[in-house]
């Protein structure tokens, strides 16, 4: 069913995907967004990987160590039975408030019984495999960089003989042993100890992790692994990563295909939300000083998205020297959508800002930090929000008046008003409500479309869009609105497809869409649900959670036939939906149990 069986480790710094033969498709050094070392998931043949090679006697079966992000590759046969262990060390240093979170990858290699027999598999290609791949071999590692550019290097260190892993000759395993991937040369003795010792740290620091978050009776363990995710997916300094890939294409063979390793304000504000609400204020405090640090300093305008280090510049390049995952061209690095205007963006954003300020009483200097990037923000609504703009979805061509940006410029201002009230700004407040009526107004002046007895994608269409159901959920509309209720009704009979959910069915810029978006089927669950299907919610529940790959993962988009996942992997916006679609019936079924004798 799926095809991107992959695990994925992480360390709040960088992330690896692998395979579930226990192969590493997919590694960045040393950060999310630097080039690749190994890119197998791009290109087959050149993209560089590293694995483990063993007879078709074996049988292999990947878990993660329960509630961690440490995964586990057990291969066995009757010859004998190894477990490769993948980890990044994260853990507190000895400053409690600092973290040690290298560049670097361990595999342990836990003997389980017999004398199991394998050959490595270490092909790196640094840069994007640009260049042609040098190798030093030294009494202590391996060495290798790229002839394109030297200053970047990779040391592979390890417990077995280095020719023996380099001339990829057969090892008969007789103890446990380790390798360790590192983008420094180390400065202290690498051993099997020091390994234990680095794995014992990095498990106690995601059992600690997970045993903060709040607990449910039902889908404990679903909300739990997107959670890991979501975390593994947040840079260390607040900024969040809409996926850990680049150039996984919506469609096989389509050119859909785009650099997803940035943060964008909207999918960000969403992650950071869910997170919040489940029991991690602190992932909402270091967002939010990324977010100031980003633009209140310089009161620059304002983007969509950003780089993870807060970079405004995001330049897109074509490789095309990779063939592209399953030979969808083009792999791109960048994402040129940086400049784009989404007026969406910014309600997400302030109701994030507005639950920050409800929840999390911040020192006087912070209060006031924000409470001026909230006047800043709602300058740029109060200037844009009657302006077409290119929409949730990215939509690349000509800009339009998406009701579903409409919406959000007035959850801005909603979110902004009531802030404002909090902290004895009536002026503002009022000001600001009034702007915000004047909004919904238009939107029901202009986006209900009588014909269809529906809202409507745009102003100037009468397409359905997927991102209408979230008119109930950020308040602009309330669940027994019979507006709302026919707008589900018109939604699901226009964009419900095979069990899943187009983003929308008209033709953009590259023509139709063809896969399922996954958000989409989590908001059409909800909706459901709030307008009194619970049971049809609950079942569609059940039924697209056997679309995720083995460890429970999802990715952007679904193929409708197949139920292959496609698009960038794993997605921050499918496991937060997810999430928050779990805790729906979670809270419910809490709420039977209450009222049941």
């Amino acid at each position: 069913m799926s095809n991107l069986n992959y695990g994925v480790i992480g360390n709040c710094r960088t992330a690896a995907l692998i395979s579930e033969t226990g192969n590493i498709e997919w590694l960045c050094f040393p950060e999310f967004d630097s080039p690749s070392i190994f890119a197998a998931l791009l290109d087959r043949k050149n993209g560089g990987n590293f694995g483990f090679q063993v007879s078709n006697k074996y049988s292999i079966s990947q878990s993660y160590v329960p509630h961690t992000n440490i995964l586990s590759t057990r291969f066995s046969s009757e010859e004998g039975e190894f477990v490769v262990v993948d980890f990044m060390p994260c853990y507190h240093s000895q400053n409690k408030d600092e973290h040690y979170r290298p560049a670097e990858i361990y595999r342990y290699i836990n003997r389980i019984k017999g004398h199991p027999r394998f050959k490595i598999d270490y092909n790196p290609a640094p840069d994007y495999a640009r260049g042609k791949v040098i190798y030093n071999m030294t009494p202590q590692y391996i060495e290798t960089y790229s002839s394109q550019n030297n200053k970047d290097r990779q040391y592979l260190y390890s417990s077995l003989p280095l020719e023996t892993i380099l001339n990829h000759q057969e090892i008969i395993l007789e103890k446990d042993e380790f390798l360790l991937l590192s983008y420094n040369e180390k400065v202290i003795p690498v051993n099997i100890e020091r390994e234990k010792l680095e794995y014992c740290r990095t498990l106690v620091y995601w059992l600690n992790w997970i045993n903060r978050t709040k607990k449910y009776s039902i889908y404990n363990d679903i909300i739990e692994r997107s959670l890991l995710i979501l975390k593994l997916m947040s840079y260390y300094n607040g900024a969040v990563l809409a996926a850990l890939t680049t150039s996984l294409p919506e469609a096989i063979g389509e050119v859909r295909n785009w650099d997803y390793r940035f943060c964008w304000l909207r999918d960000a504000s969403m992650s950071i939300e869910t997170l919040f609400q489940i029991g991690h204020p602190d992932a909402a405090r270091r967002f939010m000083k990324f977010i100031q640090s980003t633009f209140v300093a310089k009161h620059e305008s304002f983007q969509i998205m950003y780089g993870i280090r807060g970079e405004r510049k995001l330049t897109e390049i074509i490789l095309d020297h990779l063939s592209g995952y399953k030979n969808s061209k083009p792999v791109r690095i960048g994402n040129d959508a940086y400049h784009q205007r989404q007026n969406d963006s910014f309600g997400y954003l302030m109701d994030l800002i507005y639950q920050y300020y409800q929840l999390m009483p911040g020192t006087l200097d912070e209060i006031e930090d924000i409470w001026e990037m909230v006047k800043s923000i709602i300058a740029i609504v109060i200037e844009d929000w009657h302006k077409p703009d290119k929409g949730i979805w990215e939509i690349r061509g000509k800009e339009q008046h998406f009701v579903s940006s409409k919406v959000m410029c007035w959850v801005a201002l909603d979110r902004a008003s009531r802030i404002a009230i909090m902290l004895d700004k009536y002026s503002y407040s009022e000001r600001w409500k009034k702007e915000a009526d004047k909004i919904k107004s238009d939107v029901l002046k202009y986006g209900w479309k009588e014909e269809i007895q529906s809202f409507s994608q745009t102003y100037e269409n009468l397409y359905l869009d997927s991102s209408l159901l979230l008119m109930e959920p950020y308040g602009f509309l309330q669940a027994d609105d019979i507006r709302y209720h026919k707008t589900v009704k018109a939604v699901k009979k226009a964009l419900f497809h095979k069990g899943l959910m187009y983003r929308y069915n008209n033709e953009d810029d590259f023509g139709l869409p063809s896969s399922a978006f996954t958000i989409c089927t989590f908001w059409l669950i909800r909706a459901l649900y709030v307008i009194g299907e619970k049971e049809e919610a609950r079942c569609l529940f059940n039924e697209v959670l056997s679309y995720s790959n083995h460890l429970g993962l999802f990715s952007e988009d679904i193929n409708f036939d197949t139920k292959e996942q496609l698009g960038n992997f794993p997605q921050a916006y499918s496991h937060l939906a997810l999430v928050n679609t779990a805790i729906l019936f979670a809270e419910e079924e809490k709420r039977l149990d209450f009222i049941r004798p």
